[in-house]
């Protein structure tokens, strides 16, 4: 819902001042692009603070905007049903964004527990501000109130976890994991997850500084509130963002002290700063400018070195052999549902073959980088076998000078769990559970350890 300046003209300078319009209406441009243009959330939040409606927000507006999306999206499905039985004819085309409005508002009413008045006024007035959603201001009125006094109700009464999650990855789960794992994971994916630090040292006393506690991985969990910027450590680089099971593909590496290691895809560099901190030689590939630029900022800030390398992971022939190799590879991203609740609406299941495709074009040359005896580790962040297992198996079959060297429990600290019967890990959205949802899960992760022969 972008304005012109005639239109910006038109406004009510009574309702540009309405208390909280100004978050709605980011949070309604952002699902806008979501849902309608089939943009990353991730891609479109960072445009939005860069030059758009997030810009000029306070912190406060900010995290009301973020809860609206992120909830709109987790609850999405009872939200369209509840909306639905509202609309006699259903949702009306060409209504510009008519969708997100009533979106935006059902979920404040009935998750948020947002004042009717409040929720239902301002959504009316943001129709108002869009050409071609003006005509049906009358009709937002008249559903979002019926939502507020029945919309709860009806919502709670519905399999929850089902209706929350597509048909295309529900029966994809459905088949390959069983419905009591698939239930699982859906569960999960509807709690807004915690936030995972890795630190370089002292992890007992970093849990302390930040109210969370330590992990099983070492790494420190707690319940954000406000920026990550301002928390104790940041500017010093004593940590950084990397959720759980994300933390465990570099340490199937083992000790990499001395050693030279290619991270391939490396960006944002979550796993270059865990192999640079471990005393390896780092060089950090990937093909975007822009992501290694982040990557290097975050490696500036922490205070650690790493070659950077723009190039095309498939391809990129440095001239030289590595004792090791990470492959973080780019994939559908079905086990971050939980932290990227836009995937399900962003994706497809036609996205998971081409995407495959490019995983067994990585693989073969992060296989050729290998010296004799040397490590790869290859790892998705995606629930999709054609992604991990299938993909794995396939390499193997094409290349003799490989083996699979099978993961043990006192690598993961014990944790069996997480090591499929093939000695491959698999972490899954609704495991490492703790004493509440809210401190539980882990991304949902595949990796695999293979060996070059000497």
């Amino acid at each position: 819902m972008t304005f012109t300046s005639k239109q910006a003209r038109r406004r009510s300078p009574t309702r540009d001042f309405q208390v909280g319009l100004p978050a709605r209406r980011a949070a309604v441009e952002l699902l806008d692009a979501v849902l309608g243009k089939k943009q990353p959330l991730g891609e479109v939040l960072s445009r939005s603070l860069d030059a758009g409606p997030m810009f000029d927000l306070p912190q406060r507006d900010r995290a009301l905007a973020r809860a609206i999306v992120a909830t709109s999206l987790r609850r999405k499905g009872q939200l369209d049903i509840v909306i639905d039985g509202f609309l006699e004819r259903g949702m009306p085309e060409k209504a510009g964004t008519l969708y997100p409005i009533l979106l935006s508002g059902a979920a404040q009413l009935i998750f948020l527990k947002t004042p009717p008045h409040a929720a239902i006024d301002l959504a009316v007035t943001l129709a108002q501000y869009d050409p071609r959603a003006r005509r049906y201001d009358k009709l937002v009125n008249a559903v979002l109130r019926r939502v507020a006094e029945h919309g709860e109700a009806i919502a709670a009464a519905l399999d929850v976890t089902r209706v929350n999650t597509p048909d295309w990855l529900w029966a994809r789960w459905e088949r390959v994991w069983g419905e009591e794992r698939t239930r699982a994971i859906a569960e999960a994916n509807l709690v807004e997850p915690p936030l995972d630090l890795t630190v370089k040292d002292d992890p007992a006393g970093w849990a302390e500084a930040v109210s969370g506690r330590v992990l099983p991985t070492r790494s420190v969990r707690f319940l954000p509130k406000g920026r990550i910027e301002s928390l104790p450590g940041y500017q010093d680089g004593a940590w950084w963002v990397q959720d759980a099971a994300a933390f465990l593909p570099a340490r199937l590496l083992g000790t990499v002290a001395g050693k030279r290691v290619a991270d391939l895809c490396a960006a944002p560099g979550g796993k270059t700063a865990q192999l640079a901190f471990a005393g390896a030689s780092v060089v950090a590939v990937d093909d975007s400018k822009a992501r290694l630029g982040l990557l290097a900022e975050n490696l500036a800030r922490l205070g650690l070195e790493a070659e950077i390398a723009t190039a095309d992971a498939t391809t990129w022939q440095p001239g030289e052999h590595f004792d090791a190799v990470l492959l973080d590879a780019p994939c559908s991203s079905t086990g971050t549902i939980r932290r990227h609740p836009d995937i399900p609406y962003t994706k497809s299941a036609r996205d998971i073959a081409p995407l495959a495709a490019l995983q067994a074009r990585l693989l073969d040359n992060a296989a050729s980088l290998l010296k004799p005896g040397g490590t790869l580790v290859y790892s998705v962040c995606s629930l999709e076998p054609e992604e991990g297992e299938a993909q794995v198996a396939a390499l193997l079959g094409r290349n003799d000078a490989l083996r699979l060297d099978p993961v043990s429990p006192g690598e993961l600290r014990g944790e069996a769990d997480w090591i499929w019967p093939s000695g491959c890990l698999r972490t899954f959205p609704y495991q490492l559970k703790l004493d509440t949802p809210e401190w539980s899960g882990m991304d949902g992760f595949f990796a695999a350890r293979l060996i070059r022969a000497a």
